[in-house]
């Protein structure tokens, strides 16, 4: 298979941007570009390296996992916990687990390329600024107030994320506030929520892509997974403090900051 180097660069690309609003995939399909490094393996490898940003969630809300998995060690009052809180993750998944399913083989051929990429990222811009410079009744500020209600119209919004280059986070974060989250609540129930539909994910297309691969490529693997998992718990440690600070608004004119060099250098 290609070079360690080429695995450490994309999983950099891939643990930087996961959780940011700017878009993974569309990022990592650009880089591919550049290294040349294209095809059904190229994309297979880019969703299994996501596995490594899933770890790195799982460590920084370690606490919020142990207490879905075991609720008898929540705090008093918590309620993202047990199977309700493991059913607010199910609703918000299974719009994009289902649409996901149908739509796997036509996501990979059609959308995984340089112009969708560019459209997404200059939609996905243009939706964050509008939303940014709208007012939101917040009605849920902390993950224990989220009902089911919410989780699945969040999920709903998450469907877009399987355009490439629009972001699931941006999906997720925009369809948190626009229903009632504010905007630091809307990035970490996003944070959580990914676990779940990316190893569903990564589960699936590592099934269907098994044939592609073989022992040897083992070392370009797991250094794209350590890449991904040490960059993406900085990135997410670094995100939640801009968020105190800043809003979506510098994300999206990064997105369309970097469309030209897409549009000149890619298509």
């Amino acid at each position: 298979m290609d070079n360690l180097f080429t695995a450490l660069v994309l999983s950099i690309v891939e643990g930087v941007t996961e959780f940011l609003p700017v878009s993974s995939s569309g990022h990592l399909i650009l880089a591919g570009n550049i290294l040349n490094f294209t095809g059904e393996r190229a994309a297979t490898f880019d969703v299994v390296i996501q596995l490594g940003a899933i770890l790195a969630v799982v460590v920084l809300y370690r606490k919020r996992f142990l207490w879905l998995a075991l609720p008898g060690k929540r705090e008093a009052g918590a309620r993202f916990a047990g199977l309700r809180g493991i059913g607010l993750l199910v609703l918000t998944s299974l719009p994009a687990c289902m649409l996901g399913l149908a739509l796997h083989s036509s996501i990979k051929h059609y959308l995984f390329r340089p112009l969708t990429v560019l459209i997404a990222l200059v939609i996905g811009a243009v939706c964050m600024i509008i939303v940014e410079r709208r007012k939101y009744d917040v009605v849920c500020d902390n993950l224990d107030g989220i009902t089911p209600r919410l989780a699945l119209g969040i999920g709903c919004f998450q469907c877009l994320a399987l355009w490439p280059g629009f972001s699931r986070s941006a999906a997720t974060i925009m369809g948190g506030m626009m229903l009632g989250t504010g905007r630091a609540l809307a990035a970490e129930y996003s944070f959580i929520a990914a676990v779940p539909i990316m190893i569903a994910a990564t589960g699936y297309d590592m099934l269907k892509s098994l044939s592609l691969f073989s022992a040897a490529d083992i070392p370009f693997f797991l250094t794209g997974l350590a890449g991904a998992f040490v960059s993406a718990l900085l990135a997410v440690k670094i995100f939640v403090a801009l968020l105190g600070r800043t809003s979506l608004i510098p994300f999206a004119v990064y997105r369309l900051l970097i469309a030209p060099f897409v549009y000149y250098f890619m298509i």
